[in-house]
């Protein structure tokens, strides 16, 4: 037969199995938990400064062409923007494709409207793998719109 006063020490030697382990699951869900959204908090920003990116080598790649002196040394100086403008974000020039269109021709007379679209395809942050295997965040767009002017 069981006496009263050994209730208290039974319920501690059961007690002695658990002790520590709420630790250890916090901390592992916590990480679990904390990984994937660490991950998608990188991969937005990827996304924000690749639209940065975008928006600003297509402004200055519209400018630059507006500026040239003739067609050769304009396509030149817009692709050149266009590199700078990618390479202050960090991504690489390949991931990047400049499109340049005119409203009328020859493109640099004056009131001409010349239109900069720059494609970028995002990668995967924290990725090994190159764009050329197709694994990217996605496309981001932008384009911009320059008049060229009289006086140049």
């Amino acid at each position: 037969m069981r006496r009263c006063s050994d209730r208290p020490r039974l319920a501690r030697a059961a007690a002695l199995g658990e002790d520590g382990s709420a630790v250890v699951e916090f901390v592992f869900l916590g990480v679990l938990l904390l990984v994937p959204v660490v991950y998608f908090v990188l991969t937005v920003a990827a996304l924000q400064g690749a639209s940065f990116a975008a928006a600003g080598a297509a402004d200055h790649a519209a400018k630059a062409f507006a500026q040239a002196a003739d067609d050769a040394s304009a396509h030149a100086a817009a692709e050149a923007s266009v590199r700078v403008a990618l390479s202050d974000f960090g991504l690489a020039e390949q991931s990047a494709r400049l499109e340049v269109a005119c409203d009328r021709s020859p493109c640099l007379q004056a009131g001409t409207a010349v239109r900069a679209s720059v494609h970028v395809d995002v990668p995967l942050p924290l990725s090994p793998v190159t764009s050329a295997f197709g694994l990217t965040v996605g496309r981001i767009d932008a384009s911009a719109t320059q008049i060229v002017g009289r006086f140049r």
